[in-house]
């Protein structure tokens, strides 16, 4: 039972990993696919932006569909439109098409890691559920680390063959989620598909100051973090002079962090209140944040100084994230495939914004990557800070 139980997690966490590798795993190649396109390295950062507007969008349908058709067929209608949106991308002859191919690709990838969500919480309760979503995370954390190593040894080929890669991936993990996951919203329990009814889901979760709270919260920490992801073609390149093979040196340690912040959520799982928790990550993110805009303030920019305290911020983001996702998603347990939408499409919307408005403007010195993760983390804590949670 156990070893079953274990298969079912490693598979959810692969299907949660595909958004990350969709994004880390060309980071490298930003540089030789402007050259081979005709474009320059803001166009190519700008497929970014293409990708994560049309996965916000599709992640407030994605968990309502599977609410109606069921999980596993949700799973399969957005992996294969992925694998065919990757061999698109693999192939495009200019930046133009490059974009298309990356939308498509944001409309159907989120579609496993909302759903996975959703089957976290069907499938397991209490500090069992916690303890399997700080699991997922951990493995979900090694993706980013994992993916732009994988994308410079593949770019020793050629581009082409990262998005083919994707390609694969995406199909494994569709096909072990026909095998391996059961489906968790039976015919009996399913909602009626029309507009009418996903309006009336979404109001409901949205008219939930506490759940928007939660979400705004968790969304916010994980763009502090997530700013030098998107910024890591110049963050690492040019102001810390890597070359894209050396790109593991940010994401190792950041995901290090992660997946230790990870670790410490599922042992506090079941033995200490959720308070004490999210109130120890938000201070231990509080000082690093502080420590992080005094060191590019005032030393040279060294990857060891500008790569550690990311990792650091890492831990206290990744322990609280487990249990801001869970309580959000208890608050509507009839409708947690929609519940899962409304999460994802937060965290996403603010990784949109960060990709086409807030990066382009800082990424040009570390001491302005410092101040938008300074900024995110200070709207987190406000919002925190009105919710019910701090207060309980």
């Amino acid at each position: 039972m156990k070893t079953h139980s274990n298969i079912l997690v490693y598979v959810l966490a692969s299907l949660a990993a595909l958004a990350p590798f969709a994004i880390d795993t060309y980071l490298p190649a930003f540089h030789a696919m402007g050259a081979d396109l005709g474009a320059s390295d803001l166009h190519i950062q700008q497929s970014l932006a293409v990708y994560l507007f049309p996965y916000a969008v599709m992640t407030l349908w994605h968990g309502a569909i599977s609410d109606e058709i069921g999980r596993i067929a949700t799973i399969k209608w957005g992996l294969s439109i992925f694998v065919l949106a990757s061999i698109g991308c693999a192939f495009a002859p200019n930046v133009e098409t490059l974009w298309f191919f990356r939308a498509l690709q944001g409309a159907s990838g989120g579609a496993g890691n909302t759903v996975a969500r959703a089957m976290v919480r069907d499938l397991f309760e209490g500090a069992q559920a916690q303890r399997v979503m700080a699991t997922i995370q951990i493995l979900f954390g090694i993706a980013p680390a994992v993916a732009p190593i994988i994308g410079g040894f593949l770019l020793g080929f050629h581009w082409q063959a990262i998005f083919i890669f994707l390609a694969i991936y995406a199909a494994i993990s569709l096909w072990a989620a026909v095998t391996f996951l059961p489906e968790t919203m039976p015919p009996e329990k399913r909602l009626k598909f029309t507009a009418h009814n996903v309006i009336k889901s979404y109001k409901t979760i949205f008219g939930d100051a506490e759940f928007a709270k939660l979400c705004i919260a968790s969304g916010a920490n994980f763009s502090a973090f997530f700013v030098y992801v998107l910024a890591s073609p110049i963050f690492l390149g040019k102001l810390l002079g890597l070359t894209p093979q050396q790109y593991g040196y940010l994401f190792i340690p950041t995901v290090t962090g992660m997946v230790l912040g990870s670790y410490l959520a599922r042992r506090a799982a079941g033995k200490y209140a959720a308070k004490s928790v999210i109130k120890t990550a938000y201070i231990w993110m509080g000082v690093v944040v502080l420590l992080n805009v005094a060191i590019c303030y005032y030393l040279p920019a060294k990857p060891i100084y500008n790569i550690f305290p990311v990792a650091l911020f890492n831990v206290g983001m990744a322990l609280a994230m487990p249990i801001l996702s869970l309580a959000a998603l208890d608050r509507h347990s009839k409708i947690r495939g929609t519940a899962a939408s409304g999460q994802a499409f937060i965290q996403m919307f603010l990784s949109t914004v960060s990709a086409g408005l807030i990066v382009p403007l800082v990424w040009g010195s570390v001491l302005g990557l410092a101040v938008a993760m300074a900024a995110y983390l200070s709207i987190g804590w406000f919002v925190m800070r009105q919710s019910k949670l701090w207060k309980a």
